[in-house]
This record gives C-alpha cells, structure tokens and sequence, in this order.
C-alpha cells in the first residue's frame, strides 16, 4: 500500500486509518505493507518539488494508494492540488470518482425528518475530463479587454466508460436498482447532449436497471428534499465535484464522507474528501471517520470485503453508542480515542 498523509491533519487521520486496518488485518488474517510518500506542502516548501521523478511509476508497483489531505496554507491554492491529486488521477487512468453518500444510525443530518433509511446513495463522478482537463486559455491577459477561456472536454471514450461503470456498479449494488444522469442539456446541448446520448445507448444494455436524468440544480434541490429518491448518479467532473459536497453535508459532513479514485483496471487512490483542515493540525480533535471509511472502500475494492464490512459494522456501533458529533471537538473523544475504538470494535467484532 502507497500512503500518502500529505498536509495539515491527514497524517493524524491517516495514522488512526491504518490503526484501524492493522486491526482488521489482524482478525481477517491480511499482512500489509506500507510504503509512505511525503509529497506535499512541506516538502514543496523546502524543495520546490511535488512529485519527485519516476513517483508516478513508483505508486503503479502498489495496490492501492491511502491519501490524508493535499492544502498547505503558505502555497498558493492549485499548486498542489494540480501537481499531487490531479496528477495522479490523470497519470494512473483514475476515471472514476466514487462517492457514497450514507447516513449511518446516529448521525445528525440536516434535513428534517429524514433518517438512514432515507440517505444512501452513490454518486459516480467522471474524474479524467470535462473542465479539470485544463482546456482554455488567456487573451489580452491583465488589460481591460482581457478574455478567460475555460472548456470542458468531453470524449464519448470517456463518458462511456464511466457510464458502463455505473451501470455495472448500480447491478452489483442491488439496492432500489436506479441510475440518475445529472446534466444540464438545456443548456449545454454539445456536451450533455453526448451524455445523454450515451447513457441512453448503454442504458439499453441493462433492461433490468430504471433510467432517470436530472438536472444539476433540481439535484441540489432533491438532495435536501427527496434522498430517498435516488440510486447511483452518473455526472461530469464539475457537477460531481459539486454535488458530492452537498452530500456530504446531508450524510452528517465532512468529518464522515470519503471518497475513492478508481481505476479498475489499475491502481485506486483513496481518501477522506474534508481537506487537510490546517486550523485542526496538531492539536488531536479532528473527526478520522472519513480516513477510516476510506480505508474501509479501499479494502473493499481490493477484494476484502468480510474485513471492510466489519470496519463499516464498527464505525456505525461508534458512530450510534459514542459520539457527541461529527464535527472536529465536538465528539467528546480526541482523534486518537474515535480511532481506539473503532479499531477495538473491528478485532472483536460487532453485532448491530
């Protein structure tokens, strides 16, 4: 396993992540090997180096990838997060950005009225194309008459692949069986139009599977009001990116939600969505639930899955029996006492 714990407080979640796995590998009889990269903003700053030479060939000798946090607050935001995080997702093919958005028993969300039940959904976001392709430029830049370009590109390679993806994902799934497309084709007719077309082509491969589209913004509104409504949503790089923020409000924040970059072909990278918190660091008070359910999909996505279902069994028992809150020093447990026990929990083994 690559271990990347980066920048602000993703060593200290990174650190209760691999606590928890060693305690999971110790029941489910899994030895694993840990090789760390101390790519980030403190290296950045005493090098003017992000990802040294041969990195990138050096994380394909690994499985999988664990990453706590990229953000320094004395580098200029983009630096990192182009050179590190959209780097590797591009370099080692990480097309698809998987987010779960589950509400686990006694978490607060804010949305009224609604419970587990209601808020548990997947969103399936492409991660390779769209406007983080870095497609645009500059005209007359610093005058009065300056143009900013942005474009969003898309391949019909690439929506289909992520789209196939989310098809097969929602059959493996089993759940309510649905796909939602969230798009915007009344507004952006070349490239949701190429989603749309897509989606409904490889949509007929999957007769089983009930097809919906969305628009991004009706999504937003739904989230808050109707979760229950969906699935497993298929969408762009931007909107994804977008979209799984709200979720992960409604899901108890961002102390709860991860997030996995897949390649399934290839290697994984996966990581707590929350940033590296820099106001957090040090002071042992940040919430490792999100690190730790990270570690929980990487297992899973590795084949583990008996061991994964017992870290996701124990973090509901700390999240349901022990926790104050999600939020970072409000859980009435430091940083290192929530990893405790979810560790404990997951070598004994929990009956919910």
């Amino acid at each position: 396993m690559a271990v990347i714990p980066g920048d602000g407080t993703g060593p200290e979640v990174i650190r209760e992540g691999i606590k928890v796995l060693e305690a999971a590998g110790r029941r489910f009889n899994i030895k694993f090997n840990w090789t760390f990269f101390d790519w980030g903003g403190e290296r950045y700053l005493k090098t003017g180096e992000t990802i040294p030479e041969g990195g990138i060939e050096e994380l394909k000798k690994h499985d999988a990838i664990y990453l706590g946090a990229i953000g320094h607050p004395e580098v200029k935001p983009g630096i990192l997060e182009k050179e590190i995080l959209l780097r590797i997702r591009f370099e080692l093919d990480q097309y698809i950005n998987l987010r779960p958005v589950k509400l686990y028993p006694g978490v607060w969300t804010p949305i009224k009225d609604k419970g587990p039940e209601d808020i548990d959904f997947v969103v399936i976001r492409e991660n390779t194309e769209g406007l983080y392709a870095g497609g645009g430029g500059f005209l007359r830049k610093g005058t009065p008459y300056e143009v900013a370009i942005q474009e969003s590109i898309n391949t019909r390679y690439g929506v289909e692949r992520c789209i196939r993806f989310a098809f097969e994902y929602c059959r493996k799934r089993n759940k309510k069986k649905k796909v939602t497309l969230v798009g915007k084709t009344n507004v952006l007719t070349y490239a949701f139009d190429l989603w749309y077309r897509v989606f409904q082509e490889v949509g007929q491969e999957y007769p089983d599977i009930e097809k919906d589209y969305a628009h991004v913004d009706a999504t937003c509104m739904w989230f808050v009001k109707n979760p229950e409504w969906f699935d497993v949503i298929v969408t762009d790089n931007m909107f994804g990116d977008i979209i799984t923020d709200l979720g992960a409000m409604i899901q108890g924040g961002m102390g709860i939600a991860a997030g996995g970059n897949i390649n399934p072909n290839g290697v994984s990278m996966f990581e707590p969505i929350g940033g590296s918190a820099p106001k957090y660091t040090g002071k042992n008070v940040i919430n490792p639930l999100a690190a730790i359910c990270a570690g929980m999909m990487m297992l899973e996505h590795l084949g583990e899955e008996e061991a994964a279902k017992a870290i996701e069994n124990a973090v509901i028992k700390v999240c349901r029996d022990h926790l104050k809150s999600m939020a970072a020093g409000q859980m009435g447990y430091s940083t290192t006492e929530v990893g405790d026990l979810v560790a404990k929990y997951t070598e004994e083994g929990v009956e919910l």
